[in-house]
C-alpha cells in the first residue's frame, strides 16, 4: 500500500523569532520602503514608521497597567490601527483577541468573557453596525465610569475600552492618546519585556464556530503564525519589491497572517483598499498602487471580474496572489489568470487551528491541479488521511485529513476537553475534512465529516445557529444546513418546529437573528415544519432536508459539485 501520508521538506529552516522582533528586523532592512498603505484613511507608513508606531502604542497599552499575557480584543474593520495594534500587542507580550466585525451582541459578549478580555480596541461603527451602541447595551456602566475603571456586570473582566477615531466617548480611552506613547516608566517596562518573550508564547486568539454551539478560541503563538505567513508568501516568490492588495478581513488569518505577516517576512508593502470588501476599491487599489499580488475568496474575484468598470483598470502589475476559503471554479481561475494578469495565482487550504495554511499550489502548477486540488503540503508540515479507526488509508482512498507540525495551535483557550477532541496524543490536528491524496501528493478536499457550511469563504457551523434559535420562546426544534448557491457556494437554510400554540412568522425569526448574530449566519431560507426526517435511532437526516429544499427552491442548477 502507498500510504496517504506526506511530509513537507525544505532547505530553509523555520524562524525562531517573536513577531515584535520580526518587525524590527524588517524595519532595519527596509526602513524607507512602503510598509502599510490604508487608502480609505489616506495613511501611508514606511517600515520605520510602522516599527515606531508599534513601539509607541505598546508603551501606551502598558501605561494602562496591562501586563504580559493579558488579553486585548480588537473589534474593527480593516484599518491601519488594526495592524499597529497587532504588532504593539505582540511587542508588549499581550494576547490579541480577534473579534469579528460582523459580531452582534450575543457573540460579542461571549467572546469577551470567554477569554476574559481586559481591554478592547474598537471602531465606532461599520456600515449599519453601531459598535459603541452595542457596547453600551452590554455595559451601560460605561456612561458613568472613569477611563480604565469599567466594572460591568455582563463584562466582568473588561476594564478598558479604547476607541478609534477623533471623538472622545464617556468611559473610553482614545486610541490616538495611547498611540502617542507612554511615559518613561512604560517605555522602560517595554524595553525590559522584549527579551523575556519567547516564540512559543501565545499571542493571538481567533474564534472558530463550534459544532456544539459556542465558538472556540484557537490560541496561536508567535512561532505558529510568523512562520506560516513567511511560508505562504515565499511560495508566491515575495520580495521587498512586491505590493500585496489585502481586501480580506484582518480579523481572520487570511488578512493578519497570510497578509500582514507574509509581507513582514519579506519587506513587501501591504495595501488596504477599503475598510470592508468593495470590488471597485480593490480594482482601483491594484491599478493605482501597482500591486503585484492580490488575495481573496472566489466570490471576491468573481465580483471584481464582473464589475461594470473592470476594463477601465490597468491590472498589468499583478503577478501572483492567493485564492482560498472555498473551491475555485475552473472558469473563474481561467479568467483570473488571463484577465487579471495573475498567471502565478495560488490556491491555499487550511484552518484557523493550523495558523492557517497547510496546503498550497505552486505558482507554476497546471491549471487542472489548481482547481481540482489544494496543491501540495507546506514545508515543515506532516499530513495523513485516516479512516474511522484512525488508520492511514491508501492514496486514492478517502480519509479524514490530519495535520501535524509547527503550525498546529496551542489549543482552544480554557477548553481542554475540546482541545483533546481536536488534537490527539500524537499531536495530530483532526480537521474534520474528508480528502483524497493522489500518487503525486496532491490533495483534493471531497467533503466534511461534519455538516459545516461554507458561505462566501466564511465557515459556518449549523449547531451554533441552532443553539441560538433555541433561545427564542416558542421554538421547539431546529435543524440548520446548507443549500447550494452559485454566488456564495452555499446559503444557510433552517427548518423550525414550533411549540403547540406558538405564533411566529419568518420576519420574527429573522429580526431575532439580525439583532444578535453576524449577517452571514442569518438563514437565507426558513421553513416551518411539523417534523424532521430521522433515522430509526433518532438522528436527524439533514441530507434529506437539503435535498427537499433543493427541489422545492429549484436549486439543482446551482450545485457546484
Amino acid at each position: 500500500m502507498n500510504p496517504a501520508y506526506v511530509c513537507g521538506t525544505s532547505t530553509e529552516p523555520l524562524i525562531w523569532r517573536t513577531i515584535g522582533d520580526a518587525l524590527r528586523v524588517t524595519a532595519e532592512a527596509f526602513p524607507d520602503r512602503d510598509a502599510l498603505i490604508s487608502r480609505h484613511q489616506g495613511v501611508r507608513m514606511s517600515w520605520r514608521d510602522l516599527d515606531g508606531a508599534a513601539d509607541r502604542l505598546a508603551a501606551g497599552l502598558l501605561e494602562l497597567g496591562l501586563t504580559v499575557g493579558d488579553r486585548v480584543g480588537i473589534w474593527s474593520p480593516n484599518r491601519y490601527e488594526w495592524v499597529v495594534t497587532q504588532f504593539a500587542t505582540a511587542r508588549a507580550g499581550l494576547i490579541l483577541v480577534n473579534v469579528n466585525p460582523a459580531y452582534r451582541l450575543a457573540e460579542l459578549e461571549y467572546a469577551l468573557n470567554k477569554v476574559s478580555c481586559k481591554a478592547l480596541v474598537t471602531a465606532e461603527r461599520l456600515k449599519t453596525s453601531d459598535y459603541l451602541a452595542m457596547l453600551r447595551s452590554l455595559a451601560p456602566e460605561l456612561a458613568a465610569t472613569a477611563k480604565g475603571e469599567l466594572n460591568a456586570a455582563r463584562l466582568p473582566a473588561l476594564r478598558h475600552v479604547i476607541t478609534l477615531g477623533e471623538a472622545g466617548h464617556a468611559g473610553c480611552h482614545r486610541y490616538a492618546d495611547l498611540a502617542a506613547g507612554g511615559r518613561d516608566a512604560a517605555q522602560r517596562r517595554l524595553t525590559a519585556i522584549g527579551p523575556t518573550l519567547q516564540p512559543d508564547d501565545p499571542i493571538n486568539i481567533q474564534f472558530t464556530s463550534g459544532t456544539t454551539g459556542s465558538p472556540k478560541g484557537a490560541t496561536l503563538s508567535h512561532f505558529n503564525i510568523l512562520n506560516n505567513g513567511l511560508l505562504t508568501a515565499r511560495a508566491q516568490g515575495f520580495t521587498e519589491h512586491d505590493r500585496l492588495c489585502i481586501p480580506v478581513p484582518l480579523y481572520h488569518c487570511f488578512g493578519m497572517v497570510m497578509g500582514v505577516l507574509g509581507c513582514t517576512a519579506f519587506g513587501s508593502a501591504m495595501v488596504f483598499p477599503d475598510e470592508a470588501f468593495e470590488p471597485r476599491s480593490v480594482l482601483a487599489a491594484v491599478a493605482e498602487e501597482r500591486c503585484t499580488a492580490l488575495y481573496g475568496v472566489p466570490t471576491m474575484f468573481i465580483a471584481e471580474l464582473d464589475h461594470p468598470d473592470f476594463d477601465s483598470f490597468d491590472l498589468g502589475s499583478l503577478r501572483t496572489g492567493v485564492m482560498a476559503g472555498a473551491p475555485c471554479p475552473i472558469e473563474v481561475m481561467k479568467r483570473v489568470q488571463r484577465d487579471m494578469h495573475m498567471p502565478e495565482v495560488t490556491i491555499c487550504y487550511g484552518m484557523t487551528e493550523t495558523s492557517p495554511v497547510s496546503f498550497q499550489s505552486a505558482v507554476d502548477a497546471p491549471l487542472g491541479k489548481r482547481v481540482s486540488t489544494v496543491g501540495h503540503v507546506h514545508p515543515h508540515v506532516e499530513v495523513k488521511l485516516i479512516d474511522s479507526d484512525g488508520r492511514v488509508v491508501a492514496r486514492g482512498e478517502t480519509g479524514e485529513l490530519c495535520t501535524r507540525g509547527y503550525c498546529v495551535m496551542r489549543g482552544y483557550w480554557d477548553d481542554p476537553e475540546r482541545t483533546r477532541e481536536a488534537i490527539d496524543e500524537a499531536g495530530w490536528m483532526h480537521t474534520g475534512d474528508l480528502a483524497v491524496m493522489d500518487d503525486e501528493g496532491y490533495v483534493n478536499i471531497v467533503g466534511r465529516l461534519k455538516d459545516m457550511i461554507i458561505r462566501g469563504g466564511e465557515n459556518i457551523y449549523p449547531r451554533e445557529i441552532e443553539e441560538y434559535l433555541y433561545r427564542l420562546d416558542g421554538v421547539s426544534d431546529v435543524a440548520v444546513f446548507g443549500v447550494p448557491d452559485l454566488k456564495y457556494g452555499e446559503q444557510v437554510a433552517a427548518w423550525i418546529r414550533l411549540e403547540p400554540g406558538t405564533v411566529l412568522d419568518e420576519d420574527a425569526i429573522l429580526a431575532f437573528c439580525r439583532e444578535q448574530i453576524a449577517h452571514y449566519k442569518v438563514p437565507r431560507y426558513l421553513r416551518f415544519v411539523d417534523d424532521f426526517p430521522m433515522t430509526v435511532t433518532g438522528k436527524l437526516q439533514k441530507f434529506l432536508m437539503r435535498e427537499a429544499m433543493i427541489e422545492e427552491l429549484g436549486l439543482d442548477d446551482q450545485r457546484t459539485a
